[in-house]
């Protein structure tokens, strides 16, 4: 399982760069705020983030239930509230990005969709969106949390500068650039 070892170095070039951000998740992606959390150095780069766990808290973010919890619509729309919010909390000029993701992983109950998540990164120019396809059975929740989070983090650090995306996905699994704007 990934850990926030290996992204050590990445976590402290995205505390060093000078992005602000308010990071805001539902379903997966928990670990990449501990992973964050767990450099020194987090104060400088996260305003704030928020687990919409529940339908009603993803709700109140978006203004409305989404028509789909896992969507890129939904992901854009969630990076939208955090790059706005992020505004309303930095003190200071400081280049400013909303990031969301949002998530159906393993479950202890039966589900209908595959697993998959979509993360959305938006700055004052663009917003990048990935969405990651994940194969059923190839993982475990713990194995798919820690798949999600470190996208977020390699999507972060992509909207920092400091590199593409690059993940190590099983057969059967796809991610794919699923639009910018």
């Amino acid at each position: 399982m990934t850990n926030a070892i290996d992204l050590t170095p990445l976590i402290q070039a995205i505390h060093a760069a000078p992005q602000r951000l308010v990071y805001v998740f539902a379903g997966a992606g928990s670990l990449a705020l501990h992973w964050l959390h767990a450099v020194a150095g987090s104060s400088r780069t996260l305003l704030e983030a928020r687990d919409c766990y529940a339908p009603r808290s993803l709700a109140v973010v978006l203004g409305a239930p989404p028509a789909r919890a896992v969507s890129v619509e939904t992901a854009s729309a969630m990076a939208d509230w955090a790059w706005k919010y992020a505004a309303s909390l930095a003190e200071g000029p400081w280049p400013l990005l909303g990031v969301g993701c949002t998530a159906a992983i393993v479950t202890d109950r039966a589900r209908r969709g595959a697993d998959r998540a979509v993360v959305a990164v938006r700055s004052a120019s663009a917003t990048r969106i990935y969405e990651l396809l994940l194969a059923r059975e190839r993982r475990d929740r713990a194995g798919e949390e820690a798949l999600i989070s470190r996208l977020v983090v390699l999507a972060i650090a992509e909207a920092c500068g400091l590199g593409a995306v690059h993940l190590d996905l099983e057969p059967g699994e796809a991610l794919h650039l699923a639009g910018m704007a």
